[in-house]
């Protein structure tokens, strides 16, 4: 089984103590990726670049592969010049979340990561980033397993689905949007300009409901999350036949857990389809309309 096992970058603003610790507990785990960086929000300076790439080094002594993320949401000189330092990293490969990223790749020669925060729905498309140096796409988490199958399938028609890696966010709250306006300072009474990074505060985002205390979203700055838990392992056969690398999105210290769920399930012959809980779903995946 060719199947790999990768962590995404901590989509929430964690001091940078508890950050280290989490990754140094990472070292020992069964992934064979680890993402790093921020991606959400430039405001969130508890690690600065320097930071983020000594863990990297650490994690690579490790034998994991580091990838390095960047911002989804560049509307600023000061934040493309945040992409811009990220991308002359020197040490790892970026995953680029915005266009911006990818013609600083392009410029510099380097190869890249397009993930999942990028608008990518096609064949047509994935063959442009291709010939510009993409080497692995992380699906929008948007797209079901049909979508998938027909890109796939027009993908093979032009010769290309073998010439990049597939990956698939599995696990954790889907991001949804990406706003100039920061939802979290809003809530409670701040200008963004002046957040005091409101958002320490909720180190697995904010929970939001409907006036019918429905679990509706899941609050996280300028980003909007699912209300409930996105959870693919009992999807594990069909994605075997889609995907070369399953991306796990860390809410807390317990991703340990799933991450050893995945892996058993990897190595397992029969297994037994685990019941979703209450707070968990299987997100676009089947085609339904996004609240079920």
């Amino acid at each position: 089984n060719n199947m790999k096992l990768s962590l995404g970058p901590i989509l929430y603003c964690w001091a940078k103590s508890r950050v280290y610790d989490f990754y140094d507990t990472i070292k020992t785990t069964d992934v064979d990726t680890v993402y790093l960086g921020e991606m959400v929000c430039a405001k969130r300076q508890e690690l600065l670049l320097n930071d983020w790439l000594e863990i990297g080094k650490e994690l690579q002594k490790h034998g994991k592969e580091v990838v390095l993320t960047s911002l989804a949401l560049v509307d600023s000189p000061s934040k493309l010049l945040d992409v811009k330092k990220s991308v002359n990293n020197g040490e790892f490969i970026i995953e680029a979340n915005d266009f911006s990223a990818i013609n600083l790749c392009v410029e510099h020669q380097l190869p890249f990561v397009a993930g999942h925060a990028l608008n990518i729905y096609n064949a047509e498309a994935l063959a442009v980033m291709l010939r510009n140096g993409m080497q692995r796409w992380c699906f929008p988490v948007e797209l079901s397993q049909s979508w998938l199958q027909d890109i796939q399938k027009e993908c093979e028609t032009q010769g290309i689905w073998q010439r990049f890696e597939k990956e698939i966010l599995a696990y954790g709250y889907l991001p949804l949007s990406y706003s100039a306006r920061c939802f979290t300072a809003r809530n409670v009474g701040r200008d963004k300009a002046d957040c005091e990074i409101a958002c320490i505060h909720d180190p697995s985002g904010k929970a939001v409901f409907t006036q019918d205390d429905q679990r509706i979203f899941t609050m996280n700055g300028i980003q909007m999350q699912s209300g409930l838990c996105y959870n693919l392992m009992n999807e594990y056969s069909a994605l075997e036949s889609l995907v070369d690398i399953i991306r796990l999105s860390p809410l807390d210290e317990n991703i340990i857990d799933v991450i050893q769920q995945y892996r058993s399930r990897m190595l397992s012959e029969d297994y037994i389809p685990h019941q979703l809980t209450q707070n968990e779903c299987s997100g676009f995946w089947t085609g339904e309309a996004g609240m079920r």
